[in-house]
């Protein structure tokens, strides 16, 4: 899978020994995402990180971040184990929560909005398998920023998607003026927007919304 260009030269650079300012400093990415790209991977400084500041600090910090990765791969595989297999039903409501979360539940429009290529596959799949889907009920439409690549944009979400570019409508173009560089440094290639078409099956429509809707509150008003 396609990644973004400036988090693969950040990796390169952590993996090299650079602290998270020296790559800030370098390619203009906020610290605090960073911390988030590489809160579960060990570091070792280089020379010239700890010709910058004193050793001790340093290496005690080092010891404190491997010690934080250690942890955070033993509870992630534990959560692994813990999950097991998916069922059928645990995909229904595993989609269903994430439809309460990012979907439509106005205008009787069934649509799913995300920006994660991983969230975008697992509504596909819930709409394949538990909403009974084809891929010609199955639309993208892309919302990019002016800097993006539209040819890159289109093939990495017509890989991640599974679909035809023929599947993929208009793409909009984020003109604001107040979008900092750094949020569009986190969204390379935009957010999908995944929107259902009845092709005049309403039970694939306003009928599949409406029962959704149904699914929902049938799951909250047990809660």
């Amino acid at each position: 899978m396609n990644k973004n260009p400036l988090r693969v030269n950040a990796e390169k650079l952590r993996e090299n020994g650079y602290s998270y300012n020296m790559i800030s400093l370098k390619l203009g990415i906020s610290k605090s995402t960073l911390s988030t790209w590489f809160k579960d991977k060990a570091f070792s400084p280089n020379k010239e990180v700890l010709k910058r500041i004193q050793y001790g600090p340093i290496k005690s910090g080092e010891i404190r971040h491997n010690q934080k990765v250690m942890e955070i791969k033993k509870l992630k595989d534990e959560g692994v184990k813990e999950i097991g297999i998916i069922t059928k039903r645990d995909l229904w409501f595993l989609g269903l929560g994430l439809y309460i979360g990012e979907g439509s539940k106005s205008y009787e429009i069934v649509q799913i909005v995300n920006s994660d290529p991983q969230v975008i596959r697992l509504a596909l799949k819930w709409f394949r398998e538990v909403c009974n889907l084809d891929n010609k009920n199955i639309t993208v439409a892309l919302h990019i920023y002016p800097d993006s690549n539209l040819k890159k944009c289109m093939e990495f979400w017509s890989k991640t998607t599974q679909l035809p570019k023929e599947n993929f409508r208009k793409t909009q173009i984020d003109t604001r003026k107040n979008k900092s560089s750094q949020k569009r440094n986190k969204l390379p290639y935009g957010t999908a927007h995944i929107t259902i078409i009845s092709n005049g099956v309403s039970e694939k429509g306003v009928r599949l919304h409406r029962k959704i809707s149904g699914w929902i509150h049938g799951a909250l008003t047990q809660i």
